[in-house]
């Protein structure tokens, strides 16, 4: 199964990390889409570190980056930065999706 997890707070990183590791744990794979409030966990290492994770792809909203101010100077390669494309794209494909 395919999960998706779109991040619109930046209060929930717990969550994000916890059922990113159980789906991780269970064989899933995961999609992760940060907007809004949301990339501002793009500053955070643990966040930021769920990418480079086998079975994870994570993309976050350019537009409300940059609106926010919290586009960091560098973040790893494997986040990539795009648009509502990404989040459309990762709502067409996943199993089930949770809204964080």
């Amino acid at each position: 199964m395919k999960l998706g997890i779109f991040v619109n707070t930046n209060t929930q990183l717990a969550a994000v990390l916890g059922i990113t590791d159980a789906a991780l744990a269970q064989g899933h794979t995961v999609d992760i889409f940060a907007m809004d409030d949301g990339t501002r966990l793009l500053s955070d290492p643990a966040f930021a570190a769920v990418s480079g994770k086998t079975g994870v792809t994570m993309a976050f909203c350019d537009h409300s980056a940059q609106h926010l101010g919290t586009k960091p100077a560098s973040l790893p390669g494997s986040i990539s930065c795009g648009s509502q494309f990404e989040n459309a794209t990762m709502n067409h494909e996943v199993d089930r999706l949770i809204v964080l």
